[in-house]
């Protein structure tokens, strides 16, 4: 067995602990603000490898 790999009962204590923790209820709220979380960064780091956009001039508002 490899050192150090997570085999299925480490992942049904990290259950555990979060049951514990969160609660039932809570859990689909944090797991969904957390996935929320990880759409926002991967649209922020892909946004970083476009070029910024350019800046265009404010249109004008004709006066009444």
């Amino acid at each position: 067995m490899i050192r150090g790999a997570m085999e299925p009962w480490h992942l049904l204590i990290l259950a555990f602990l979060f049951m514990m923790l969160f609660g039932a209820k809570r859990l689909p709220d944090t797991a969904k603000a957390l996935g929320e979380s990880m759409h926002v960064l991967k649209r922020s780091l892909k946004e970083g490898d476009e070029p910024p956009a350019t800046p265009t001039a404010p249109a004008s508002v004709p006066e009444t």
